[in-house]
């Protein structure tokens, strides 16, 4: 098992690093859409209607595919030998950060889903303001995998 580990992960590395863009580019464009789902949608006729089909397909489509992939093939990498030392400080603060990440994309979601039934409570600015969180996470995910800390 451990040879087929070893021979895999250039491809399953190279298969992550796809999932991850593909996972962060969603992070990234779904709350800016929120933002503008907020502000403009009620201007145009049929623009909610828009913003919900997007949403969605951004969701299932892009993001839910693409977290899954970047965790699998992540756990991948972290279960072949010599990869991960776990008395390093780096795989436990990129962990951490990953699980932040996954919340985000979670709490996304449920905000969503708000839209969806029309409680949706946050503005433009709140949304603007959140979409910080994934960059802050990608920095330290970054700085922890390249650093190593």
């Amino acid at each position: 098992m451990t040879d087929l580990l070893f021979t895999l992960y250039p491809w399953v590395k190279a298969l992550h690093i796809m999932a991850v863009i593909s996972w962060m580019a969603g992070l990234f464009y779904l709350p800016r859409l929120f933002v503008y789902h907020v502000e403009k949608a009620q201007a145009v006729d049929g623009a909610q209607d828009i913003f919900f089909e997007m949403e969605d397909k951004l969701l299932r489509v892009i993001m839910g595919p693409a977290m899954i992939v970047a965790w699998v093939c992540g756990l991948i990498m972290v279960f072949t030998p010599g990869i991960v030392g776990w008395d390093w400080t780096w795989p436990w603060v990129k962990g951490a950060a990953v699980i932040g990440m996954t919340w985000f994309h979670h709490w996304l979601m449920a905000r969503r889903k708000d839209f969806v039934e029309g409680r949706n409570t946050l503005t433009g600015r709140q949304y603007r303001l959140m979409n910080e969180v994934p960059t802050v996470l990608m920095v330290i995910i970054v700085l922890a995998v390249v650093v190593k800390f």
